[in-house]
């Protein structure tokens, strides 16, 4: 099944083959949970719109159009799940009971943003810098937050993006071009801030 597309599996699973659809949950288990896990910061929230996105999948399959691709069709369906979930929590706010483990790989958006940071002097300051990582992204508004982790954690493309937001190639560009920049501005506000409180 290894060498199948994610779009043949697709077609196999609309003749009856339920084993496709297992092999495509399996191929997108851990990235598209990494992804909700970083854009919703809870992995309870995460793994009910992880199962919630698979289940549209399955109930949506005989609507997928032969001439797209699978990948972008299937972050869209998440995207759109945890916008609405983050929608109606603003609605009724909760506290937060648990949050991901501060340890867990920060992924290429770390890489990205501080690889200047990293000198042998500052190796030892690597997990407070991820902590600051994460906890600024997760004050950058919802649309700048979710683009930044399409592009640096979940790799996609320009043209992905543009399919999973619904959104036109330009404003795509300009949108992760606005959510490097915002991160910047409040990465060194923060940073700022720590060292004027030492």
């Amino acid at each position: 099944m290894a060498q199948i597309t994610d779009e043949q599996l697709l077609i196999l699973f609309r003749r009856g083959d339920e084993d496709a659809f297992v092999q495509l949950v399996k191929r997108y288990e851990k990235e598209l949970y990494n992804f909700l896990l970083r854009f919703l910061r809870q992995p309870s929230l995460a793994e009910d719109v992880f199962q919630e996105t698979f289940f549209q999948v399955h109930l949506s399959a005989d609507s997928f159009k032969s001439d797209r691709r699978f990948r972008p069709w299937l972050y869209t369906i998440a995207s759109n799940k945890a916008r609405d979930l983050l929608r109606s929590r603003a609605r009724r706010p909760t506290v937060q009971l648990s949050t991901y483990d501060a340890d867990q790989d920060a992924g290429q958006l770390w890489d990205f943003l501080l690889a200047d940071h990293t000198t042998a002097e500052e190796i030892f300051e690597k997990k407070q810098q991820k902590e600051l990582v994460r906890e600024v992204v997760g004050k950058l508004p919802d649309h700048l937050r979710q683009i930044l982790i399409l592009a640096y954690f979940s790799k996609l493309s320009y043209q992905e993006m543009a399919e999973v937001l619904e959104i036109p190639l330009g404003t795509v560009k300009s949108r992760l071009h606005s959510a490097v920049a915002h991160f910047g501005r409040l990465y060194r506000e923060q940073t700022d801030s720590e060292d004027r409180t030492i």
